[in-house]
């Protein structure tokens, strides 16, 4: 006879592969989430050289239409940086629902492991309670053949 908590095993086993998928999707979406971030701080490191080269510059004598063409790309940066920090909060939101995903298969896991271990110690009571009732009855008979 298969014991339940050894049925449930394989139970367990699925749980265990769905929440493996689901960490491995998290991990992607946390990925995904500091490549916009690393964007984001190296757009933002490239715009401030770009504007102190054009402090620097503005020392000396400088054509407008080059100056026009300094502020202009700089407006196209900022166009590209807002960009990227709305695709920051759209992985963002994503790595929220592939961590909430992680934790509830993490929890339903951890559930079935709690319920085997309640079977399995339920399962031990009823062997202990039959091998306690054997060794009654083992004693009874004995002490009934003594008595004869």
């Amino acid at each position: 006879m298969i014991l339940r908590s050894q049925r449930l095993t394989v139970v367990l086993a699925l749980e265990e592969r769905k929440e493996q998928e689901a960490l491995e999707r998290m991990g992607k979406a946390r990925e995904l989430m500091e490549q916009h971030k690393g964007q984001i701080e190296n757009l933002n490191s490239y715009q401030q050289e770009y504007r102190d080269q054009i402090r620097n510059s503005q020392h000396g004598v400088v054509q407008v239409s080059r100056l026009q063409a300094w502020q202009a790309f700089i407006a196209q940066l900022d166009q590209v940086i807002l960009q990227q920090q709305k695709q920051l909060v759209q992985t963002e939101a994503v790595f929220e629902t592939r961590r909430r995903e992680w934790q509830h298969a993490w929890e339903r896991r951890r559930g079935m492991e709690k319920y085997i271990e309640t079977c399995r110690k339920q399962e031990q009571r009823v062997q202990d309670l039959q091998e306690q009732k054997m060794s009654d009855e083992a004693a009874g008979r004995a002490f009934a053949r003594r008595r004869r």
